[in-house]
């Protein structure tokens, strides 16, 4: 029987459209919108002025603190303006303008862009972490954490083992999949050298069920790799949250306010482990990762190789186009992703998916009231309750909402998708959290 975590949890319809799509490579756009906050912790520091010549992988803002990350020109280009734009969350946040030359396309020297496999590496844990956190990676699955500070555990903690989240468990995605496919080889690299960033000898790869091709051809690379496995697992949402994969392959639950590496574990994503070999065996800074473009009535759903800063709106245009019956552009998966204000939205290195749901899908029905039912309850793989937090929330009882636990949300969606009364269950709680934690955090300083 296979394996998942062990408490709540919800099967969506998968709708994996673009699961048998290729990765495509995207043309360039005319200009670039490239935030400088694509990471969890402080904002990077710009470090080029309006009329600056760039190129691709130039460093164009550097780190703003511990948790922060650099980030990268993804074009060759002149920088036109440095202003706020929308983020995907609907906030204006400053980001950097490049015009994108119209001449032959240059990249910094010393980026080697073969395709040729280097699977050798010599360099010491620091060298590695070092040459991450130049590169600028981030965790790919979506939550963005900087990588280099993943690494680098707190004092007293150790890593035992390694987990590679291959899950892609939200419904449509598949850019994770596409990936593994195309560069399974340098994915097993990648999780050797994070092996030995970490100084462990034990790496498990999880891959949910739905995904057989992954599994066959990642469990035959795996072999010449001692200590790496491959771990097929149940189609469970939301199995891609660290604590849930964590549960699911280690059967160690972690406490309320911990951090993975308590259960001895690291969890990268398979994405950011290929950014990883890239950015160590290439010298490749993170410009670019591959993004789904998906929906029911999208003419060709895709697997776009994008470059960062890219209009959401050029990768919609190369899937054939809005359709008309378009009701909300959502960036990310149906489950954790949030509608798009504006499809000059740019891919950032957290932009996994862009979905165009029709109207019909897309349309709130009203809310009615809680009959107690309890699935909200059932479901949350956080064991909470969120008809109690949501009731909490709406009478400003912010006392009893941290007693709630409503930080520990991994705002999953798994309440809102079960309830019969069509409660907004998660919205309530995210205004909640967001107050709860500012509290906390005034409390502390």
């Amino acid at each position: 029987m296979l394996r998942t975590f062990r408490l709540g949890g919800i099967h969506p319809p998968e709708n994996k459209l673009s699961a048998e799509q290729p990765i495509r490579e995207l043309p360039l756009p005319r200009e670039v919108i490239i935030p400088i906050g694509q990471h969890i912790g402080a904002p990077a520091v710009p470090t080029v002025q309006k009329g600056d010549l760039v190129k691709v992988g130039t460093v164009i803002a550097k780190t703003g603190g511990f948790i922060s990350a650099n980030i990268h020109s993804s074009v060759t280009g002149k920088v036109t303006k440095i202003d706020s734009f929308f983020d995907a969350g609907g906030y204006k946040r400053p980001a950097i303008v490049i015009s994108v030359s119209t001449e032959e396309e240059e990249w910094e020297e010393g980026i080697d862009r073969t395709p040729d496999l280097v699977k050798a590496c010599s360099l010491e844990p620091r060298e590695i972490i070092e040459r991450i956190s130049a590169a600028g990676i981030v965790g790919l699955g979506g939550a963005t954490f900087p990588t280099h500070v993943k690494l680098s555990p707190p004092p007293g903690a150790k890593a035992e083992v390694l987990i590679v989240n291959a899950v892609e468990c939200e419904p449509y995605l598949t850019s994770d999949h596409a990936l593994m496919l195309s560069k399974g080889e340098e994915i097993l690299v990648g999780v050797e050298i994070l092996k030995r960033a970490l100084g462990v000898s034990r790496a498990v790869i999880g891959i949910e069920n739905n995904k057989k091709d992954a599994i066959l051809y990642l469990s035959q690379l795996a072999m010449d790799y001692e200590g790496t496995e491959v771990l097929p697992l149940k189609v469970q949402y939301p199995q891609g949250g660290e604590k849930q994969l964590i549960d699911a392959v280690l059967r160690k639950q972690i406490k309320s306010g911990a951090l993975p590496i308590s259960a001895g574990a690291v969890v990268q994503n398979v994405g950011t482990v290929f950014a990883v070999y890239e950015a160590v065996q290439k010298k490749k800074p993170l410009v670019e990762r591959i993004t789904t473009v998906t929906g029911k009535h999208l003419e060709t759903p895709s697997n776009f190789r994008a470059r960062i800063g890219t209009p959401i709106g050029h990768l919609i245009t190369a899937s054939g186009g809005l359709p008309e019956d378009t009701g909300k552009i959502i960036g990310g998966g149906p489950m954790m992703g949030k509608a798009l204000l504006s499809t000059e939205v740019p891919v950032t290195k957290g932009t996994s998916g862009v979905l165009i749901l029709p109207r019909e899908e897309s349309t709130r029905r009203p809310m009615r009231n809680c009959i107690r039912c309890a699935k909200c309850v059932s479901v949350c793989p956080m064991g909470l309750n969120p008809a109690f937090l949501m009731r909490d929330v709406q009478y400003a009882d912010w006392e009893a909402t941290e007693k709630g636990y409503i930080v520990d949300c991994i705002e999953c969606g798994s309440c809102s998708y079960t309830c019969p009364s069509n409660r907004p269950l998660l919205d309530f709680i995210r205004t909640g959290k967001q107050k709860v934690s500012a509290i906390i955090r005034a409390r502390k300083s």
